[in-house]
């Protein structure tokens, strides 16, 4: 049943991507959890004690997997296993279960590339369960939720940033050599069926009258609006094509404030990147784009959330330039300490290795502004929209929000080229979310 311990001395550059079968595969439940992980003595020794002494509880709230937390006398664990269908929508939408694997593969790269503490530790994989036991995050919170509750978590922006230059630049052609980097490609590239849900959910399906679109009446005329807008429909679709074709670096793929967990505001905050499973080789404004869109997407519920949403939109708004200085700022640190691939080489830039970078990071930053509109719109209009804007209270409150969300993600679809820079698209956001005279705050 069990793949066999990986090992901690591999070079996760040279750690294979192998797909095994699931004939043996068995979905747990609470009541089969502590046999299961009892056969792992790693996990066992984490927990302490013997398995009648454990506690279990399923914490999963999100669309795909099943998540326990398993607590013991000398600790506790999480435990991580894919279902062989969509759990938001049911058995009718069936996934392999494969994706278990590039979740695990990514979380090696990325521990590697961005350090430890800043991703899970992975204390046990299971191939053939397609079950990953790692470290239980206790005490943190997902940000999504932090955000909702008006918490200021100062670092989370600043460590996203760098998170994103350290596995974006050391997993692209910037930093590995040819043969490694197209192995690494080709290895994710399994994932193709993860990465076919993006490419529904995010640029296709919300651009006509999809089963799966949730029917939000207040919205139904922006919607129409969005879909007979000629300019819309092309440009999302030309961003659909640079996230088919362009394979520039190892992605997260599902890089939003659900993907973050962070510990209580203050001293000694720490901040998690959790769930790479959607993780591929794609463009790198991808990532960065789904933290700004929904950074911004907290910054447009504001409104509806009554007194003192202008400070905080303010708050939230000034986070997703610092996330984009520290991404600009280390990538910069990397290029000059770490380009050891062969794009971008030394012996042919020369003295234009500085504009070089310039013009790199000025063509990201654009792709950046696109990826984050197409994000917007996809949780406006499409399947799993955002709690910051789905739990507003009052309806009209809410249909506001959403419409203004949907019209900047609009402009940003459409001109991002023309905007160019996060500075310049924070100012629009700034006009863009704010209820006008007469609109409902």
């Amino acid at each position: 049943m069990d793949s066999g311990p990986v090992s901690e001395t591999s070079h996760p550059r040279r750690l294979g991507i192998t797909v095994p079968g699931f004939a043996g595969y068995e979905p747990l439940s609470v009541e089969t959890v502590p046999a299961r992980l009892a056969a792992y003595p790693e996990v066992a020794r984490r927990l302490g004690g013997a398995p009648s002494d454990w506690s279990v509880r399923e914490v999963g709230d999100g669309n795909l997997n099943f998540v326990y937390i398993v607590e013991g006398p000398a600790g506790s664990v999480c435990a991580k296993q894919a279902l062989p269908y969509v759990r938001l929508v049911g058995e009718s939408w069936p996934l392999p279960l494969d994706r278990a694997i590039y979740e695990h593969a990514a979380l090696v790269r990325q521990a590697a590339d961005a350090g430890p503490g800043v991703v899970p530790e992975v204390i046990r994989f299971d191939a053939g369960q397609a079950l990953i036991v790692m470290e239980n995050l206790a005490g943190h919170v997902i940000l999504r939720g932090a955000l909702i509750e008006r918490q200021r978590h100062d670092s989370a922006a600043p460590i996203l940033g760098r998170f994103c230059a350290e596995t974006l630049f050391r997993s692209s052609d910037l930093a590995l050599d040819p043969v490694t980097k197209k192995a690494e490609m080709a290895g994710f590239a399994g994932n193709h069926a993860l990465c076919r849900i993006s490419e529904d959910l995010i640029f296709t399906d919300p651009y006509h009258d999809h089963e799966m679109n949730p029917d939000n009446p207040a919205l139904h005329e922006a919607i129409a609006a969005m879909r007979a807008d000629d300019a819309w429909r092309l440009a999302i679709q030309e961003w659909k094509f640079a996230f088919m074709s362009r394979a520039e670096a190892l992605l997260h793929g599902d890089l939003h404030s659900g993907s973050v967990m962070v510990t209580p505001p203050g001293a000694g905050e720490r901040v998690r990147i959790i769930d790479p499973e959607f993780a591929f080789y794609g463009p790198m404004g991808f990532d960065l784009g789904a933290v700004l869109a929904n950074l911004w997407l907290n910054a447009a519920a504001q409104p509806g959330w009554g007194a003192g949403w202008e400070d905080q939109q303010d708050w939230v708004l000034r986070q997703g330039e610092a996330f984009w200085a520290a991404f600009a700022d280390r990538f910069r640190m990397l290029w000059q300490e770490e380009r050891t691939g062969e794009a971008m080489v030394e012996r042919v830039l020369g003295g234009a290795s500085e504009a070089a970078c310039d013009a790199f990071l000025a063509r990201v930053q654009i792709d950046t502004l696109g990826f984050a509109g197409a994000k917007m719109a996809r949780r406006v209009v499409g399947l799993a929209g955002v709690a910051d804007l789905r739990t507003i209270p009052e309806p009209a409150a809410r249909a506001g929000c959403e419409a203004r969300a949907l019209a900047l993600a609009g402009r940003l679809v459409k001109g991002a080229r023309s905007i160019a820079t996060v500075a310049a698209a924070t100012e629009l956001a700034r006009d863009a979310l704010n209820p006008k005279d007469g609109e409902t705050a």
